[in-house]
């Protein structure tokens, strides 16, 4: 069965300054390389869903600008859907600022534009889709009055949700959880949402068990080369990673939930195999540069999980 994904989200350019290290402060370093890519939290999830083999929905907004057209076909190319992406004639499309590091580690910064006009009108027109989804999926790089609005209209249809927030930057609120049912955040993301940092096992325990307590059923922390902490009403247990040597983590989180949206079954009977390929389809795109070129197609999931 083909799932039915509605995504509300961010489109971003993201614009890659290659370096060897983060500079000191007060320090000016070189940089070996530039390069632009498409991305946004958003666009990135909706992609790796598509490409995976899921009917792909997105909500969002872009600016009135080259970008913005650029984002629109490169989304349109992927087969996803995007009648409910809306042109903004005040703000421009959104961008990121990424600080690539020769370890593939990097660092973040977010001009929203567009992305911050997000509303609780589009995802009232987009009202149809949301009902006949299978996942409804938001992270935190648009406005979470939008985000609340569509978890309030997909658990009204009995449509499940998940929530990647990231950045953590936003207050979640009560309304916002309590409609949620996966919530994906990464161990740092987790440990400034909740005042508890993830050190050892009892914290991360600790984490999942403060989501839980305010409705959310399953709680999906990722660890990084860790693998993933999965909590449900039926007990936790950690997921080891698929050891790889990464070369650019940008968009890895998006194209594990992604992924894991593309595979999770409604009814989450397959949960730990979903997470397993969704596992898999992120430790394919942390081998590639840049947030959409490195999202890997389900043939390319399932080749390298039976070479494994």
């Amino acid at each position: 069965m083909t799932n039915r994904i509605v995504i509300i989200g961010s489109i971003n350019v993201d614009n890659i300054l290659h370096i060897n290290r983060l500079p000191q402060p007060g320090e000016t370093i070189a940089m070996s390389e530039y390069s632009q890519a498409a991305g946004g939290k958003g666009a990135n999830q909706a992609v790796a869903s598509a490409r995976s083999g899921a009917a792909t929905t997105f909500i969002g907004r872009v600016g009135d600008d080259n970008n913005g057209w650029l984002m629109i076909e490169k989304l349109k190319r992927e087969g996803i859907d995007v009648r409910h992406v809306i042109t903004s004639h005040t703000l421009p499309t959104g961008q990121a600022y990424i600080l690539l590091q020769e370890s593939g580690q990097n660092s973040i910064i977010i001009d929203h534009g567009a992305n911050y006009q997000v509303m609780v009108e589009d995802v009232a027109a987009a009202a149809d889709a949301i009902q006949a989804a299978d996942f409804v999926i938001t992270e935190c790089e648009t406005p979470i009055s939008a985000a609340a609005a569509a978890f309030h209209q997909a658990k009204a249809a009995g449509v499940r949700t998940i929530l990647n927030p990231a950045p953590a930057n936003q207050r979640l609120t009560p309304e916002l959880l309590a409609h949620t049912d996966i919530i994906v955040p990464n161990e740092t993301e987790s440990g400034t949402l909740t005042g508890m940092p993830i050190t050892d096992q009892a914290s991360l325990a600790a984490n999942a068990a403060y989501f839980r307590e305010r409705g959310v059923a399953t709680v999906l922390i990722t660890l990084g080369d860790q693998g993933v902490y999965v909590v449900t009403d039926t007990g936790s247990r950690l997921l080891p990673a698929f050891p790889v040597h990464a070369v650019d983590t940008t968009g890895a989180g998006d194209a594990f939930i992604g992924a894991l949206a593309s595979e999770l079954r409604p009814d989450l009977s397959n949960l730990y195999a979903a997470v397993q390929y969704a596992q898999r389809a992120s430790s394919l795109a942390v081998q590639g540069l840049g947030a959409f070129p490195s999202i890997p197609h389900r043939q390319a999931v399932l080749a390298a999980a039976k070479n494994a």
